[in-house]
């Protein structure tokens, strides 16, 4: 039987690891909105190439250019898979690689 002591000791573990989980929960929403603004100063460069790549293949002849025709049907494809090593990431990595395995059985 666990004496007093010992569950007084308990719960101010439990306490002492609900803090530290709660502060790297704030740090990791602080780089996701981070990550996100990054984001979003980036699309409109995106958008500009995008205009760019596609005014270039108007003025190309579409015979001229075999990387910029489209194809009739995906006959092969290659996954390029990244995890993360840092923090709590055991679920996230999980589900990276679920995803994988499943686009690679649907090839």
């Amino acid at each position: 039987m666990a004496t007093l002591r010992d569950i007084r000791k308990r719960i101010n573990s439990v306490k002492n690891t609900h803090k530290i989980t709660k502060a790297m929960k704030m740090v990791a929403a602080a780089k996701l909105r981070g990550a996100e603004e990054r984001l979003r100063a980036g699309r409109p460069y995106a958008q500009m190439l995008d205009e760019m790549i596609a005014n270039l293949y108007r003025r190309t002849e579409s015979e001229g250019f075999p990387l910029l025709e489209g194809k009739d049907a995906v006959q092969k494809v290659e996954l390029v898979v990244v995890t993360s090593d840092r923090g709590l990431c055991g679920a996230f990595n999980g589900n990276i690689l679920r995803y994988a395995w499943q686009t690679k059985r649907k090839w």
